[in-house]
């Protein structure tokens, strides 16, 4: 019988979530040096080397990767021979508890505090739990007498693009994977691993597409070596299939939209093929460990081995530099699709509360708390900062889930730019076209990197809304590509597949 304290699970689990905030798995960080080595598309190229300049940059600075730090979810495997103990002797906790209180402890932790994320009241009011509670936790009770933890920080933009169906005995998984991939956008920040997960029952395949996601990347490794199974064959025909599509970095083009796709089975109904898909994106986040009754889990140092000769900062050599307290209709006239910009002066950021508050406003005919005419809008919701920051990472969010908003906020503000990530669905497009503005895009999963650029943050209005707050943000060489120019061009080959 092993002896484990609940304290030391705790303990453990906060600070594999501090870890995987700012620490890629190696092979991740590899994959995409491979990536970034072989693209030839300039805009793509460019987003990967943000990509890896802010992943050795969080790496060193012990600050998140992605502004979305994500939903906790913790997998344990315990064994039928542990017993639980409490070094305080309280009563025992239950294990849904105890993993709440890792999670509080990790993402309020003062040295690198992480964006609470989480909501209750799905249904009603939406409001922020403040400490990113509660976790999503599996546990299965396995023979021996260890536990195994996998603990995940998992980003909205990867679990929001999982796809479900029941397919026929006959009909070609693969396929109906490379059918999804279009429609999922560039909103869960490609390059990244593609999980499926075929067969059991419907909850069963979700689960097996989301563990599937956390085994080691070795795709490299398969192509020289060849397939020795039906699932092995699958992965490198559905890697060569989605990458064909030309997708590619953040939305952007070129060669590399998977890094890496990944397959779990398990036995089915005679009658059906369960088949789910489950996308994780370019802030990958994950560790390990194992407790044995000998207290918490050892950290690991850190090897900076996976990130040497990656550049300390990133710079495009052509890029046009914008003086956003200048910026006028003309000017945003000229910018072509696949520009790069470096972006100075002051910008303001909302996201979908943000939003729904101003269209709310419009159409009571009361005025806003900030004036739009001329301006740009980020949509971000920041990390907290810490000492000599003016803002913690703070990278975009997927700009999609404000199209419905841009009509009435071009049409009756007088707003010019919008800044975000991934594509824009045609009804935006025709709105951006119509009134001449322009949609910017910023690299998705290089939210560190980002926040360099950043000067100064202040808080202008909405303030109750958290990390939602309308800010005011004033920028120095913040760089973009020009995704949709004044008249509808769009960089996006995905685009008319969103709305």
């Amino acid at each position: 019988m092993t002896r484990i304290a609940q304290e030391d699970l705790a303990t453990s689990i906060a600070q594999a979530l501090q870890l995987a905030s700012y620490r890629h798995p190696p092979e991740f960080v590899r994959a995409l040096r491979r990536a970034h080595a072989a693209e030839t598309h300039l805009p793509a190229k460019a987003a990967l080397a943000q990509l890896l300049v802010n992943s050795r940059m969080a790496a060193l600075g012990h600050r998140p990767l992605c502004q979305d730090t994500g939903v906790a979810q913790v997998f344990l495997r315990v064994g039928l021979g542990v017993a639980w103990c409490r070094h305080d002797g309280q009563p025992l906790q239950s294990l849904q508890a105890v993993v709440n209180d890792a999670v509080r402890t990790a993402y309020g932790d003062p040295a690198n505090p992480l964006r609470a994320t989480m909501v209750a009241d799905p249904l009603g009011q939406r409001v922020n739990t403040r400490d990113n509670t509660p976790a999503t936790l599996h546990c299965e009770l396995v023979e021996g007498d260890l536990l195994e933890a996998l603990v995940v920080a998992k980003g909205g933009g990867g679990d929001v693009k999982a796809r479900f169906a029941t397919l026929n005995p006959s009909d070609s998984v693969a396929d109906w994977v490379l059918s999804q991939l279009p429609g999922m956008g560039a909103g869960w920040c490609p390059p990244g691993v593609l999980g499926i997960g075929i067969g059991g029952s419907p909850e069963q395949a979700m689960l097996l597409a989301k563990l599937s996601l956390f085994d080691p990347l070795d795709m490299d490794a398969l192509q020289q070596r060849g397939a020795a199974s039906p699932e092995e064959a699958m992965r490198l025909d559905l890697y060569m299939r989605s990458n064909a599509l030309g997708i590619g970095a953040q939305g952007l083009g070129g060669l590399s939209t998977v890094l890496d796709v990944r397959v779990r089975t398990a036995p089915c109904h005679a009658a059906t093929i369960p088949v789910a898909l489950v996308p994780n994106c370019a802030a990958t986040r994950y560790q390990r460990f194992r407790l044995d009754g000998s207290g918490p889990a050892v950290t690991e140092e850190l090897s900076l081995e996976p990130w040497e000769g990656i550049s300390d900062s990133f710079m495009v050599d052509d890029a046009v530099r914008v003086d956003l307290n200048q910026l006028g209709r003309a000017e945003v006239g000229r910018w072509k699709v696949g520009q790069t910009l470096l972006l100075s002066g002051t910008v303001l950021t909302a996201r979908d509360a943000a939003h729904k508050r101003l269209v709310d406003l419009l159409q009571r005919g009361e005025p806003l708390p900030v004036d739009l005419r001329n301006r740009a809008i980020y949509y971000v919701g920041p990390v907290a900062a810490v000492a000599g920051e003016a803002v913690g990472p703070a990278g975009p969010t997927t700009a999609t889930r404000m199209d419905k908003f841009v009509e009435p906020l071009l049409a009756h503000t007088g707003l010019l730019v919008m800044i975000g990530k991934a594509e824009r669905g045609p009804n935006a497009i025709a709105a951006i076209r119509r009134h001449g503005g322009a949609y910017l895009s910023a690299t998705g999963g290089a939210a560190y990197l980002l926040s360099r650029s950043i000067t100064r943050s202040r808080v202008l209005a909405f303030a109750d809304l958290g990390m939602e707050a309308i800010h005011e943000f004033t920028l120095r060489d913040f760089p973009v590509t020009v995704a949709v120019d004044a008249q509808g061009n769009t960089i996006h080959r995905i685009a008319s597949a969103s709305s």
